[in-house]
């Protein structure tokens, strides 16, 4: 019995050992907080997205679907590809004619001006910047773009290309994204040049070739700003599927000035693309959301993603859109 009872000790102290250690190894990997170091590592290394898409016109044969269809409810253009459009850090449009109940029509038979609640629908995609730099930007004067203007800031949507002073108008609207600044310009030379904002009067970012100079410093400062510079540009002709010599002149000579990306608006057809220096142009992205029914090609669009990694953009991806009979668009072929 002594003799058994220095082994029961020793036994009984290697099993005790045996369980601490064992315990201990259960809660060891328990016992580090990987959260945050990981998880900071994973963002850096995560690319923003980046989603443009073409002219966005919500009055007219839209609003006519929203309230049939819709029953009153302006997400209903927005939700067969909302999905696809939340996933980005920063979505933007070209805003084609102003959202306000004010002002009065003087534009052409093709003037636009969409209900107030039509916000709601672009709030719900997700758009956080828009342009506001085309020529439907004065169809019910200059009191409802500035009621646009103020309705768009009071639903937290940045807008570019329009603004209360020549100043706002023609600067740039910088979005700092994980540490990421990405600079958004837009101009047009579509429609007079009484359009112009001023020191005094709101209006939008006109150009004409007699600018261009002027133009290409504020490109230039703006991309002092910012990471990444894109400019938009609503300008060419309708439904053509080539762009113009000014495009074409004024896209080179932006990229000359330092912008990363051109983005076209106003033919409602798409245009071609091309890699042009250090950047590149997409002449014209077509419709996004239009009631321009009578032909295939104004039913069709395209959005593109941008991918932008430490400061650069990593991969560019055009996705062909289609318009439903609502007016709806849809991711082409899904």
């Amino acid at each position: 019995m002594k003799k058994i009872f220095p082994w029961l000790i020793l036994i009984t102290f290697i099993i005790a050992i045996g369980l601490f250690f064992s315990i201990e190894i259960y809660r060891f990997p328990k016992s580090i907080d990987y959260s945050e170091p990981i998880v900071d590592e994973l963002i850096k290394e995560k690319a923003i997205t980046v989603i443009l898409v073409g002219d966005i016109m919500l009055d007219r044969g839209v609003e006519y679907m929203v309230e049939k269809e819709g029953k009153g409810d302006f997400r209903f253009p927005f939700l067969k590809i909302a999905e696809e459009l939340q996933k980005a850090d920063i979505l933007f449009g070209n805003l084609e004619g102003v959202i306000s109940d004010k002002g009065i029509k003087v534009g052409s038979i093709y003037s636009f001006r969409a209900d107030p609640n039509a916000i709601e629908g672009l709030s719900f995609a997700g758009f956080n910047v828009l342009s506001l730099a085309n020529n439907h930007a004065f169809d019910y004067t200059r009191e409802a773009l500035e009621d646009c203007l103020t309705k768009l800031s009071t639903a937290g949507i940045g807008y570019v290309g329009a603004g209360f002073t020549e100043k706002e108008a023609y600067s740039p609207l910088i979005k700092e994204i994980k540490g990421t600044k990405i600079a958004f310009l837009a101009y047009t030379n579509l429609g007079p040049e009484a359009w112009k904002a001023t020191e005094t009067k709101s209006g939008i970012a006109w150009i004409s070739e007699k600018e261009i100079n002027k133009i290409k410093e504020d490109i230039k400062s703006a991309k002092e700003s910012a990471d990444i510079l894109i400019v938009s540009l609503h300008s060419g002709e309708e439904y053509s599927n080539e762009p113009t010599l000014f495009q074409i002149e004024f896209s080179k000579m932006a990229i000359d000035a330092g912008a990363d990306l051109i983005v076209g608006h106003h033919p409602h057809v798409i245009q071609p693309n091309e890699k042009y220096g250090n950047g590149y142009i997409f002449y014209s992205l077509g419709n996004f959301i239009f009631d321009q029914s009578f032909s295939e090609k104004t039913m069709r669009g395209q959005i593109l993603e941008i991918l932008i990694k430490d400061g650069k953009i990593k991969e560019l991806i055009p996705k062909e859109i289609k318009l439903n009979n609502y007016f709806q668009p849809v991711i082409k072929d899904e």
